[in-house]
């Protein structure tokens, strides 16, 4: 174990660790073994670690805060999503972490790349107080050769203290909660939460600010490759399909959720998988459920019978947002490398419960950066308190939580390499047809399936295409496979004034949230909005 060991070690970086038993780049069987001893997770009957997050079951997006300094007073897009903290009350919180990390007995360090293209990639130290969360950030980042660990040198580092509870008053913060950026120390610092999903995503937000300066684009997508090589990348919000539609048996993945665009390749930022367990089915999606049969896998707030072992996915007792991590090499056919060529096809995946969008459409590179910037999915009756009928969502780049830029940089970054790759653009709804959420239907995913592989195989090029009357884009008329009346999305509507009323809506919606970027895109872009009827 020493070989792991790096010669840079905590007190290098003036992290005092008293007494504690430091356990340092442990791999997966001793970090499952020191799990279960230590009573923070269980194992199920086929293999993977059971734990709990406890009231944390998903990010805690108003305990995130950035240090607004020098470094990041004109860099940082300041608002609802990012959110400042002083100097002074980081130093404090800092005080208290570093206080708190010395009084530990046993603690747990792993050395980690965010990003498996060397040239492009982030040296990341994460230290833990739980093993469970050692495993899991070592699951989900890209891990080092064991020759790399002894002259490993961290550029960010991350420390995760669940039992820590900031004080409001005394570091600035909303709650007993925190995650604390700092850019300038490239420190982070999260206390308060169970919520592994804290660490990864403080990894993409570091690279979504970090990239964009070298003219790299980081995306929140999954990707994957065609055996002729061709990549496709699949852009979304939770719930669209993003994980789903990229866990293809006839197509090589990269990866599920984090990916950057150089001028040579789209390479995965992470070593691992991070997927919706809620409701998972064997029969939908196969090679994820094969995943909560293995060693190695981690599930979060899966419900398991205490005799059996067996698991529940259709148990929301716990959370809905159940989740399980595990390596990328646990789904068939993924790329040894993760990484591919440059794209050849972009997806914009929506869950449209309004029933207006078509299943697929194609877009202009303005069309494709009006999308991009909207964002757009929508919430569903049920999914939280006080949501009764369809609510529109618009997430910036499919991901403003974790974009600490102004969108438009990460907007321009895109339609420059679509442009500059002749890159064919899709927006594809994954949502309902026939009528709004609560009158329609889901939209099939065997249909989204042959629409999807008709546009990745360059088939769909050679349809005839109509114009969307509402948003512009080019929608197919008539798709081998697909039945044709799904295609025209006001003619499955019971009621076809019905839907030119709320199709009405969705555009007025779109027009109203995209009157922040109208300065800060060219007119081309503008004249890409949908038209109000």
């Amino acid at each position: 174990m020493s070989s792991r060991i790096p010669a840079f070690d905590l007190a290098k970086q003036g992290i005092d660790t008293g007494a504690a038993n430091l356990h340092w780049n442990m791999t997966t069987s001793p970090l499952v073994e020191t799990s279960v001893q230590r009573g923070e997770g269980r194992l199920a009957k086929h293999g993977p670690l059971v734990v709990e997050t406890g009231k944390h079951t998903g990010r805690s997006a108003n305990d995130k805060f950035i240090v607004r300094d020098g470094e990041t007073e004109d860099t940082v897009w300041w608002g609802k999503v990012n959110v400042p903290m002083t100097p002074e009350h980081f130093a404090a919180l800092k005080e208290d972490f570093l206080a708190e990390v010395a009084k530990k007995d046993t603690l747990f360090v792993q050395d980690l790349f965010g990003g498996s293209q060397p040239d492009h990639r982030v040296r990341v130290r994460v230290i833990n107080e739980l093993a469970w969360h050692n495993l899991f950030i070592r699951t989900l980042l890209c891990r080092p050769e064991d020759e790399e660990l002894a002259g490993f040198e961290p550029e960010y580092t991350i420390i995760d203290l669940p039992s820590f509870q900031a004080d409001p008053e005394r570091h600035g913060t909303r709650s007993g909660t925190v995650v604390a950026v700092n850019l300038s120390e490239k420190l982070i610092l999260i206390g308060g939460t169970k919520y592994a999903g804290e660490m990864k995503k403080s990894v993409f937000g570091i690279l979504n600010y970090k990239l964009p300066a070298d003219g790299i684009m980081p995306m929140h997508c999954s990707a994957n490759i065609s055996p002729e090589g061709d990549t496709a990348i699949f852009f979304g919000l939770s719930g669209t399909g993003k994980t789903t539609l990229s866990a293809d048996a006839s197509r090589t993945l990269i990866g599920d959720d984090e990916h950057g665009w150089s001028d040579t390749a789209v390479f995965n930022f992470e070593g691992g998988c991070y997927a919706k367990m809620i409701r998972l089915s064997e029969e939908a999606e196969p090679e994820i459920f094969a995943t909560t049969r293995r060693f190695g896998t981690v599930l979060e707030n899966v419900v398991m019978d205490e005799e059996s072992r067996e698991l529940d996915f259709d148990d929301s007792s716990l959370a809905e947002n159940s989740r399980g991590a595990y390596p990328i090499d646990f789904i068939p056919n993924s790329s040894e490398e993760n990484l591919g060529p440059v794209p050849k096809n972009v997806i914009m995946l929506t869950a449209d419960a309004f029933g207006v969008l078509p299943p697929i459409s194609r877009l202009t590179p303005d069309q494709a950066m009006y999308h991009f910037l909207s964002g757009y999915t929508a919430k569903v009756a049920g999914t939280e308190i006080g949501v009764t009928e369809p609510q529109a969502t618009f997430s910036t780049c499919f991901g403003a939580p974790f974009m600490p830029r102004h969108p438009s940089v990460y907007g321009n970054l895109l339609k420059s390499r679509i442009a500059k790759g002749g890159v064919k653009c899709w927006l594809v709804n994954t949502g309902w047809t026939g009528g709004k959420y609560g009158e329609g239907n889901r939209m099939p995913i065997k249909e989204t399936r042959a629409l999807l592989n008709a546009a990745l195989d360059g088939s769909l090029n050679n349809a005839e295409f109509r114009i969307d009357p509402n948003f512009g884009f080019e929608v197919p008329v008539s798709v081998d496979g697909v039945d044709d009346a799904i295609l025209d999305p006001r003619s499955t509507w019971a009621d076809p004034e019905a839907y030119d009323e709320m199709a009405a809506k969705l555009v007025s919606l779109f027009i109203e949230n995209f009157t922040e970027f109208e300065q800060h895109v060219d007119q081309g872009v503008i004249e890409a909005a949908p038209t109000p009827a």
